[in-house]
């Protein structure tokens, strides 16, 4: 049995706490100032607001000015906040971070460095850790296909634990016979497909929307959108020297393949697909606290493939499209010019 910190109370935060409290854990759930009503929700039983599901009454809550007795003693800290919060959340935590055996990160996307390059949330959380403490502990990214409500409620589950060393340590300790983890060592690998496969469900979903828009439904342009999206996964792992086949398993296929079923970044690019302006579809789920993170993260991600891979631009056509329909007010058709590129 350890100590488990979870740094988040949002739909994520609160369903990882079901595994980790089945797995014989000890699991304590923090939330931010922004997590107060959740965490409200929590410590009275209702259903948690983001998932419909009670997390279960084992889990210790704390509000966020208890930071400091949510992370005492922690053997482990999950960091479960919103891609956004990641660096302002890692360097709040880092004093109580010394002594942790790891940090497992749910959160996926980009964030500049000091400097202004663009990096994955693992490289920059290091950054951070090796200004404000004496020791980085180990980094884990946990991708592949997880439906927060789906996490919560015990139904099968296959994500991936991703570590530079000893990562099957890690998924042993959050193994139940619902939530089975894989495991590798190609962390970058993992982290890279979780970040873009937000950005590819928001095209998913427009294909989807459009094709709504018909006598009847069609599939086709949906899955080469799926096979494209594939195909570029592919080619940015290859270039960041990580395992391109990373793109093929759970971390790649398997969580594009849920995303571009269902959640924010698809129901966003159905709106989309379907007539509605990008940046009047984000400004209403904004407002209903329906957080895209595939927005800022196709900004990042052409950023990223402009500094580090500027010659791949070409090779990328419906990385691009997002980028062009989300950030610059191109229509759908983009989308669908993309997709059947060859």
């Amino acid at each position: 049995m350890s100590t488990i910190t979870i740094l988040g109370a949002g739909a994520m935060g609160s369903a990882i706490a079901t595994p980790l409290i089945d797995a014989g854990h000890r699991v304590r759930l923090w939330g931010t100032h922004l997590d107060d009503h959740l965490v409200a929700a929590v410590r009275a039983g209702d259903p948690h607001p983001r998932t419909g599901v009670v997390v279960p009454p084992e889990v210790t809550s704390y509000l966020s000015s208890d930071i400091d007795v949510a992370m005492a003693g922690a053997d482990v800290v999950v960091l479960a906040v919103s891609s956004p919060g990641v660096v302002d959340i890692t360097r709040l935590a880092a004093p109580f971070l010394t002594d942790v055996r790891a940090v497992w990160l749910t959160s996926k996307g980009f964030a500049p460095d000091g400097s202004g390059r663009v990096q994955l949330l693992p490289q920059v959380m290091e950054e951070v850790l090796a200004q404000e403490t004496t020791r980085v502990p180990p980094i884990v990214a946990i991708g592949g296909p997880c439906k927060a409500n789906e996490v919560a409620s015990r139904h099968p589950t296959a994500p991936i634990f991703a570590a530079a060393e000893a990562p099957e340590r890690w998924a042993r300790m959050a193994t139940t016979r619902q939530y089975r983890v894989a495991h590798t060592t190609d962390r970058d690998g993992v982290e890279l497909c979780a970040a873009l496969k937000n950005v590819y469900a928001i095209a998913l979903g427009i294909a989807d929307g459009m094709s709504e828009l018909g006598d009847q439904p069609f599939h086709d342009l949906k899955a080469a959108a799926f096979a494209r999206a594939l195909a570029e996964l592919r080619l940015l792992l290859d270039a960041e020297g990580a395992d391109p086949w990373t793109a093929l398993g759970l971390a790649g296929a398997g969580d594009l393949e849920v995303t571009g079923l269902s959640g924010r970044n698809k129901v966003y690019g159905m709106r989309i697909g379907g007539g509605e302006r990008a940046d009047e579809a984000l400004a209403e789920m904004t407002a209903a606290e329906q957080t895209v993170e595939g927005v800022p993260a196709v900004e990042f991600a052409l950023r990223f493939v402009q500094q580090r891979h500027p010659r791949l631009i070409d090779d990328l056509p419906l990385l691009v499209a997002v980028h062009a329909v989300v950030h610059q007010g191109r229509t759908a058709d983009d989308i669908k010019e993309a997709a059947l590129s060859l």
